[in-house]
C-alpha cells in the first residue's frame, strides 16, 4: 500500500493551481449543453424557438442550447416530462390531452402524471392555419379538396390531427377517404409544396411566415378559410373552443399583390409554449427568459414576425404553471400572473 505525503511544496502547488482555474474565465470551462426539440423548418415555433435559443447561446456564456427541429411535440412533452430532454414546445391543448389520457395519449397510462413534471416557459402565439394553394389550381373553398393531395400536418402531430378535424367539420370530407393526407415532416413538406407536389398545404404560424412569403414573391397563392355559415356550427366551435384555440384572420394582402384573397380569412388561431421540466434550476430559466425577451425587442425591427412575441402573451392561454424562474422573470417584467400559471 503506498502512503501519500502531504508536503508544503505541495500544498503550494496545489494552491496555486486552483487560483489558477479561478482566475480562468468562464468561457475556459465548457458550457451546459441543453437540448430543445421544436417543429421543423418553415413553421414558427421552430423560428421563435430558433431565437431563443441563438440569445441563450449568445447572451448567456454558461450554457449552449442545441436544437432538435425532428419529431412531433406530442412526443417531445414526453422526453422533457421524463428527463430525457430539456426544453420543448407545447401546447395548451397537448396538456389538456395528456391530463385527460385522450387522443394520442389514450394509450399512455402514465401521461397523467407526466403532465405534471412539466412547467411552462413562456407562451407565444404560434399563429393562425394558413391553409395554402397556388392561385392557377383551380381551389377556391375548403369542399373542393376531394381527390387532392393535402399536408395536414407530420402524422401523429397535433396540427394534423387539428386540420383533419377541421375539413370533417366543414366539409365532412374524409383524409385517407376522400383526399389523400401526405405523410412528411415540417421540412420536407414545405419543399414539396414549393416543387409543386402537394394541392393544399397547412401551416400554423405567424404572418407573414418567411416560408411563405418566399412563394408569394413569384407566385399566386391562395389561403382558404372557414366559411361564415360553418362558423357557429358544432363541429367547429368544439375546436375553437379547445385550450389555446380561437377564431382568428389571416388578413387579405398580408403577403402581398399575389395573395388573391379579396377579403379576410376566417380560420383557427393558436397558441403553444416553451416547457421544461419542474427539476430545471431556477436561476437557469430566469436568466434564460429575460435574455429572451430582450432579445426579441432588439430585433423585432428587422423580423416582423417577432413583433407577435411579447411578455404579455407568456400568459396567454396559460393552463400549465410557469417555472419559477419564469414566475420570477415575467413578474420583474410587469406581467400580471395568473392564478393558471402560479401552480
Amino acid at each position: 500500500m503506498t502512503e501519500t505525503t502531504l508536503t508544503r511544496r505541495g500544498l503550494l502547488a496545489g494552491t496555486a493551481g486552483v487560483a489558477a482555474l479561478a482566475a480562468l474565465p468562464k468561457g475556459a470551462f465548457a458550457k451546459e449543453l441543453l437540448r430543445m426539440s421544436t417543429l421543423g423548418p418553415g413553421t414558427s415555433p421552430n423560428l421563435v424557438m430558433t431565437t431563443f435559443a441563438n440569445v441563450v447561446n449568445k447572451s448567456l456564456p454558461d450554457y449552449e442550447i442545441q436544437l432538435n427541429a425532428t419529431g412531433a411535440a406530442t412526443r417531445h412533452v414526453l422526453e422533457v416530462a421524463m428527463g430525457r430532454s430539456d426544453f420543448c414546445m407545447s401546447s395548451p391543448a397537448i396538456h389538456a390531452l395528456m391530463r385527460n389520457k385522450a387522443a394520442m395519449y389514450a394509450k399512455i397510462d402514465q401521461a397523467p402524471e407526466l403532465v405534471k413534471k412539466l412547467r411552462t416557459v413562456l407562451n407565444f402565439p404560434m399563429g393562425v392555419y394558413h391553409i395554402a394553394v397556388y392561385g392557377d389550381s383551380g381551389i377556391t373553398s375548403l369542399d373542393q379538396i376531394k381527390g387532392k393531395r393535402v399536408f395536414l400536418g407530420p402524422p401523429g402531430g397535433a396540427a394534423y390531427a387539428t386540420m383533419s378535424r377541421l375539413f370533417k367539420a366543414v366539409t365532412g370530407l374524409e383524409e385517407g377517404t376522400d383526399y389523400e393526407a401526405v405523410k412528411l415532416g415540417w421540412d420536407a413538406a414545405t419543399a414539396a409544396f414549393q416543387d409543386g407536389n402537394l394541392d393544399v398545404y397547412c401551416n400554423p404560424t405567424n404572418a407573414p411566415s418567411p416560408a411563405l412569403t418566399q412563394i408569394a414573391v413569384t407566385n399566386k397563392i391562395r389561403f382558404l378559410g372557414i366559411p361564415a355559415d360553418k362558423l357557429e356550427t358544432e363541429a367547429v366551435q368544439k375546436l375553437v373552443g379547445r385550450p389555446g384555440f380561437s377564431a382568428a384572420t389571416l388578413p387579405a394582402g398580408v403577403y402581398g399583390d399575389n395573395q388573391q384573397n379579396e377579403s379576410d380569412v376566417t380560420t383557427l388561431g393558436v397558441t403553444v409554449a416553451i416547457v421544461t421540466n419542474e427539476q430545471a434550476d431556477e436561476a437557469m430559466v430566469y436568466e434564460m427568459t429575460k435574455a429572451f425577451y430582450a432579445g426579441v425587442a432588439a430585433e423585432s425591427d428587422t423580423s416582423p414576425w417577432l413583433r407577435a412575441v411579447t411578455p404579455q402573451g407568456a400568459v396567454q392561454d396559460i393552463n400549465l404553471p410557469l417555472h419559477p424562474g419564469s414566475l420570477r422573470a415575467l413578474t420583474e417584467l410587469g406581467i400580471e400572473i395568473p392564478d393558471a400559471a402560479k401552480g
